[in-house]
């Protein structure tokens, strides 16, 4: 209660309060107006109007009085009154409905006519959900597009490839971060799949049989459909569902869930990645001048930004199981128990999408890359690899397949004792020169040992990935590239 939160010294001291940190600490000032009471309760009284100006369109007794005191008023919200008023009637929508009339005394009598509850909730929803993937779409494509700068200027970097994460054959840089942006491209895909197979409910009544405004147009089936037809491109929506129940069906929810959880795995993978290559030393998030990488441990260049990505990202994929269940669960045509868990889900799984794009972001502007240390690391492996092409060039030369072989296998494993069991460097190339045998190759060797022979066609595929698939799909989102964006936190 008020009394005990005063008595333990709280009052009305925010911090006192828990509050998410998806707001207070991560997200984008526009993704959280997204999804603050004032656009949710704003955006109920522009459906409102939405639905006069429609009924008064097709001959209801509504009046241009009426509408422009509505229209005048539409941000005009005592949100204290609000409160008082669903606290008495313990019904958020009702309440506003008082509080919309109290400012709106002659339209008082036309708010809300026809429509039940879902008309605004569900209408409402739907538009922040539409205007939430409008925010995200733009800053995808902006991680997209620096990844795609990096890859491209990296793109013919030699790098060992991992597969289990042991040694593999050589990769470069470009080609690696091409993994990545083959994923994000399927997400920026993905999501604005959703966003335009987003529909809006229109109106259609309690049960979504539409028999209130059946009633009110007399019978007139004609009127109700162009009723919905009027409501529906007044808010920003091309089709309505034809058919709903008290509500739109809630496996919207889960498809729109659904894409960003893969966003989250997509994100996850690749600072997973990042954070890997950060302990091999090869490749770095930014690292501020004053940053502190561990408070015990000053040397400590700690990858922070690709893990806050990781852990974001784990919850980010978990919230897909809120609307999977509630669909599910949904009795007929409605029950409200699908309420208070959407007004969690959906919120976070924007909110913390928001985050990992704008933390991803600014770790792709500024990645840092060791050649030497790859090249190093490169050194280390390749004269393994590189046996098959040593027995080419001595067949070509003359040698015997099989006696070629044979010595390059006591070779290696000599050369791999030395690294495993000694701690050494990998000396396989010097015990290959030291021998008398493979004299008619020694002055090949270098260039047999030349990385970037091993990469295959790396290099090509990554300049037809980006010019022939990667660059146009960054097109529709050219003029919100923006500037470098920097972290608070």
């Amino acid at each position: 209660t008020c009394s005990n939160r005063a008595e333990a010294g709280q009052g009305d001291d925010p911090l006192a309060r828990y509050r998410s940190p998806l707001v207070s600490r991560y997200a984008s000032a526009e993704m959280g107006f997204n999804f603050s009471e004032r656009k949710k309760f704003g955006t109920w009284r522009r459906l409102w109007l939405y639905l006069a100006q429609a009924e008064k369109s097709l001959g209801l007794p509504i009046t241009d009085e009426q509408i422009k005191e509505m229209e005048a008023n539409l941000d005009n919200i005592d949100f204290k009154m609000a409160a008082e008023e669903e606290k008495k009637l313990r019904h958020d929508v009702m309440a506003h409905v008082h509080t919309f009339a109290h400012c709106c005394p002659k339209a008082a009598a036309i708010i809300h006519l026809g429509a039940t509850s879902c008309y605004v909730g569900d209408n409402t929803d739907l538009i922040v959900l539409r205007d939430g993937f409008n925010l995200l779409l733009p800053k995808l494509a902006r991680v997209i597009s620096r990844l795609a700068d990096f890859a491209e200027a990296h793109a013919d970097l030699p790098t060992l490839g991992f597969t289990h994460y042991q040694p593999a054959q050589l990769t470069t840089v470009g080609k690696r971060c091409c993994l990545w942006i083959q994923d994000l491209c399927m997400d920026l895909q993905n999501l604005e799949r959703a966003r335009d197979d987003l529909r809006f409910r229109g109106v259609k009544g309690t049960t979504g049989t539409q028999a209130s405004f059946l009633q009110l147009f007399e019978g007139d089936h004609s009127k109700v459909e162009e009723l919905d037809r009027l409501v529906t491109e007044k808010a920003g929506f091309k089709r309505s569902y034809m058919v709903t129940g008290q509500t739109y069906s809630r496996k919207v929810d889960i498809e729109v869930l659904s894409v960003l959880a893969s966003l989250g795995a997509s994100v996850h993978k690749i600072c997973t990645d990042i954070r890997l290559l950060a302990n091999l030393k090869e490749i770095e998030e930014p690292f501020e001048k004053d940053q502190i990488g561990s408070s015990a441990m000053p040397y400590k260049r700690n990858p922070m930004r690709s893990e806050r990505c990781c852990s974001l990202a784990r919850h980010l994929m978990t919230l897909v199981l809120d609307p999977l269940q509630t669909a599910s669960v949904q009795w007929f045509e409605r029950t409200l128990d699908d309420s208070a868990n959407r007004r969690v889900c959906l919120a976070e799984a924007f909110l913390t999408a928001d985050i990992i794009l704008s933390t991803l972001q600014n770790i792709s502007e500024g990645l840092v890359v060791y050649p030497k240390v790859i090249d190093r690391r490169i050194r280390q492996e390749l004269p393994f690899m590189a046996t098959e092409n040593i027995i080419m060039a001595m067949v070509k030369a003359g040698g015997n397949r099989q006696d070629c072989h044979e010595k390059i296998r006591v070779l290696s494993q000599q050369a791999a004792a030395v690294v495993k069991q000694e701690g050494g460097d990998n000396d396989f190339i010097a015990r290959v020169r030291a021998d008398p045998y493979f004299s008619p190759i020694h002055k090949h060797l270098d260039s047999l040992l030349d990385p970037s022979s091993f990469t295959g066609r790396a290099p090509q595929q990554v300049a037809k990935f980006l010019k022939e698939e990667v660059r146009p799909a960054l097109i529709p989102y050219q003029s919100k590239m923006g500037g470098k964006i920097e972290l608070t936190l």
